[in-house]
Formats: structure tokens, C-alpha cells, sequence
């Protein structure tokens, strides 16, 4: 594979129907770590194997999130080489090379084409953490071309491209892991055998809320790219458009062309936890979403700094998010977090790594997750149950294709649902909403060429 060494793509920081998606029990994994936990659970706290082999590893986007696993990698003395470092930016790899230095003794190549990545035989892996437009394109193209993927959330920026991802790692055999790294907490593994026991009862309403304070960020008047940045691969299957500072790293995110809002970028760790407590495995059948511009007047931003959505399942249960990015208090103690209610208590969950229960009518305290595990928010085991998987051959990641869109299909059903009727009936089976038309057409994009989703293989 070559692609156009005009183009380039850049990394900042942290971005088949429905009918098809087959069902999957009440936090549905079983696996490896503490056995009693893993038992009751069906999640597991991966821990790297004794007898690793040493893979082989491309890095695709060296902004803020690949620091922080960077940092692990080398802190951990994983059994990996990192062959190439990939960004269209080259301060972002001269940062990267400096955090990793030391850990191996062959520097890794360089370069901003992604392709040159996928076209080494040598690469068993790679990690990819951009933006979230280049997150199906670079995933699908990977699987082609033989690569195991560890792709950051969301795994996909439009809801039609999850399935398409689904489908080809099964097609191919590849390993997918998405970066929902709480589902693999021993925080999170000592909830779920609580909640599987039904302390709580049964749970029909889960809540997940993101109350983080923002600033308003003016417009800026377009200039010219960095000296360096390949800014036309960074734009990818993106709209072209002139280069513009916010449209670059981290502001990226308030711009549609490159990702999906506060609800898609921190708010789809709270969703898919939400998920994950209420155990729902299809996608529901109604959403309703409010929103609006409240305490940022100017923001350049093209989402609203607050969003409500709720989404009703086909059995009646509920599904509460709440984007409330212009407070500082938080909800229940927590900027992240989640409530699940149950019939005899409730449950507060933050993916900040800890839990609180509250049970029967006088809300009696009971058990947290300890001492031991608060604040364990799940990278080190996240990434060990992706190593061992692709060691393994074992194509049921934490965060397979197959949970990472019921979650993400979430995120972008409660975009669709604001920006057009407010409220839209959905058809699971048919994948598309009930007579509403400009909602479907939400569902896809155009993809600027050759950036398309249509990948051989």
C-alpha cells in the first residue's frame, strides 16, 4: 500500500446493520487475572504473561493519550519494540522518541505516512490514538493489511463505520481492542461480582454524566500549518479546508469533520461503563436528546456545552447521560461517573477508579471497592489483555469490536436525535430510524478520496 506522499495525517491528543450484532450476557467476557473475580464477573484484569514474546509495535499518532501509554510501556518494561513512529507532525515524534528513551536500544524509524507503518512485514501490532475521523479508515486498513489494533475511543466517528470494523477483524482474524481501559479496572471487576450478585437488585435506570468546567475558545482568523506538519494527511478523509489552529491539536474536538463532542470524547468512557452496569447488549428503540449553548457565549465550538440524551431499550430499560461542562462540582463527588438503580440500592461508579452502594429505603452504606483498588483506572491491565490476546490469538478483547460499537452506536444516536428531531424512534433490525430520513443520513459521511472505507481485503 502506498498512499499519496503529498497527503499527511496528523495526531494530536487523546479522538454490516445492526441486526448483525450478535448478543452478548451481562458484562459479557471471561478471561484471565484474579480467577475468583473473573469468575463472577466475566470481566478480567489482564496481567502480562510470565513467557511474553516480544512484539513488535507501530505507533500511529503521537499526541497527549499516546504519552500516557508511552509512559507505561517504558515504566513497565513491556515486552514490545516500537518500530516506527508515525505523526505528521514531528515535534509530536521528537516528544514521543524522548519519553521512550532508553527503553530499547534501536531507535525506532520515523515518518508521517501511516501506510509505511501497515507495509512492514516486521509490525505485529499498532496502537493508533488520532483524531477521531482517521479512526475507522487507519483501523480497517490495518486489519488489511495483517495488523492486530489497539485503537483509542471512539472506534468510530460515524455510527456506520463500527459495524464495517466489526466485520473485517472477524473476516481477518485480527486482534481490536478499543481504549475503554475501564472495563479492565479491578475497580470495575469487584463492582460487576457485586452487581451479578444483585446487591443492588434488579438495575433499570443507569446514569453517566460528564461535569468537567470548559473555557470559551474565540474563533481564530486561518493561517498557515506549522512548519514540518503534513496538514493534508492530517485532514484525511476529512472535508479540505484551510489550516486553522483550533482545527489542529486538542481543539480538534470541537469541530464535527474530526470528532464527536464532549459526549464521544470523555463522555463515551461514561456510556459505555453505563452499558456495561445496566448489561444491556442491543441498541434501543428511542432517543431523546437537549441541548444548548448556556454558559459560553462565543465558543467556537459546533456542539452544545450541554447535552441531555436518554436512551429507552426494547425491555423498557433506561440509559441517562449528562453533559454539564460549565460547573465544577461535579455529580455525587465525581466529574465522571455513573449511577446504576437497582430495585433494593443503588450503585455510584466513576471511572475515576472508585464505587459507593447505598441500599434499601434508609440508603444504608455498603460495600466500595476498598482501599486496595481505589483510583485503579485500568491502563496497565487494559493493554496487558490486548498483549496477551495478540500473543494468544484470542480475537475477544475486553473492549472487542462488537462492545465498542453498541457503546459508540450510543454516542452517535444521541448526536443524530439533538441535531435533528430531538427525539427519533430507532429500527435495530433494519438499522436505520422509524420515517426519519435526515436522521439516516447522519448515520454515514463522505469521505474525501482516497480516504474511502473501501479497503481490499
Amino acid at each position: 500500500m502506498t498512499s499519496p506522499r503529498n497527503d499527511t495525517i496528523s495526531r494530536t491528543d487523546s479522538l454490516p446493520s445492526a441486526a448483525e450484532t450478535s448478543r452478548r450476557g451481562f458484562l459479557g467476557h471471561s478471561a484471565a487475572a484474579t480467577a475468583s473475580l473473573a469468575l463472577a464477573t466475566g470481566l478480567h484484569a489482564a496481567e502480562p504473561k510470565a513467557d511474553r514474546q516480544p512484539l513488535h509495535l507501530g505507533i500511529i499518532g503521537c499526541g497527549g493519550i499516546m504519552g500516557h501509554h508511552m509512559k507505561g510501556l517504558v515504566r513497565r518494561r513491556e515486552a514490545v519494540t516500537i518500530g516506527w513512529l508515525c505523526d505528521v507532525d514531528p515535534g509530536q515524534i521528537d516528544r514521543m522518541a524522548g519519553l521512550m528513551e532508553g527503553f530499547q536500544q534501536a531507535a525506532p524509524r520515523r515518518t508521517d505516512d501511516f501506510e509505511a507503518v501497515l507495509d512492514d512485514p516486521a509490525i505485529d501490532a499498532v496502537i493508533i490514538a488520532t483524531p477521531h475521523h482517521w479512526h475507522a479508515p487507519m483501523t480497517l486498513r490495518a486489519i488489511a493489511a495483517g495488523k492486530d489494533v489497539y485503537i483509542e475511543k471512539p472506534v468510530s466517528h460515524v455510527f456506520a463505520e463500527g459495524p464495517l470494523v466489526r466485520e473485517a477483524a472477524r473476516r481477518a482474524g485480527r486482534v481490536v481492542q478499543q481504549g475503554s481501559q475501564m472495563r479492565s479496572s479491578p475497580v470495575t471487576e469487584r463492582a460487576g461480582k457485586l452487581l451479578r450478585e444483585g446487591l443492588i437488585g434488579e438495575i433499570k435506570v443507569a446514569r453517566a454524566w460528564t461535569v468537567e468546567p470548559r473555557t470559551s475558545q474565540p474563533p481564530v482568523a486561518d493561517s498557515t500549518p506549522p512548519e514540518g506538519v503534513n496538514y493534508d494527511l492530517w485532514l484525511g478523509p476529512a472535508p479540505a479546508r484551510p489550516f486553522n489552529k483550533l482545527r489542529f491539536h486538542r481543539t480538534w474536538r470541537l469541530f464535527q469533520d474530526y470528532g464527536n463532542g464532549e459526549i464521544g470524547d470523555d463522555g463515551i468512557h461514561d456510556i459505555d461503563m453505563a452499558r456495561w452496569g445496566l448489561g444491556v447488549d442491543e441498541l434501543p428503540t428511542q432517543i431523546t436528546a437537549r441541548g444548548s449553548r448556556k454558559m459560553l457565549p462565543g465558543h467556537a465550538s459546533e456542539y452544545p456545552d450541554n447535552l441531555n440524551v436518554t436512551w429507552e431499550f426494547p425491555d423498557g430499560r433506561l440509559m441517562v447521560y449528562e453533559n454539564i461542562p460549565f460547573s465544577n462540582y461535579g455529580m455525587h463527588g465525581w466529574d465522571n461517573g455513573n449511577v446504576f438503580y437497582g430495585t433494593e440500592g443503588y450503585m455510584i461508579f466513576s471511572r475515576r477508579g472508585a464505587f459507593n452502594t447505598y441500599l434499601g429505603r434508609r440508603r444504608t452504606p455498603g460495600p466500595t471497592e476498598g482501599s486496595e483498588l481505589r483510583g485503579q483506572r485500568g491502563y496497565a491491565e487494559h493493554m496487558a489483555d490486548f498483549f496477551n490476546c495478540v500473543r494468544e490469538r484470542r480475537l475477544e478483547t475486553v473492549a472487542d469490536p462488537e462492545t465498542a460499537h453498541l457503546s459508540c452506536a450510543l454516542v452517535h444516536l444521541g448526536e443524530i436525535a439533538y441535531r435533528t428531531r430531538g427525539r427519533v424512534d430507532f429500527d435495530s433490525a433494519a438499522g436505520k430510524f422509524v420515517d426519519c430520513p435526515e436522521a439516516d443520513q447522519l448515520l454515514t459521511k463522505d469521505y474525501r478520496a482516497p480516504w474511502d472505507l473501501n479497503v481490499p481485503g
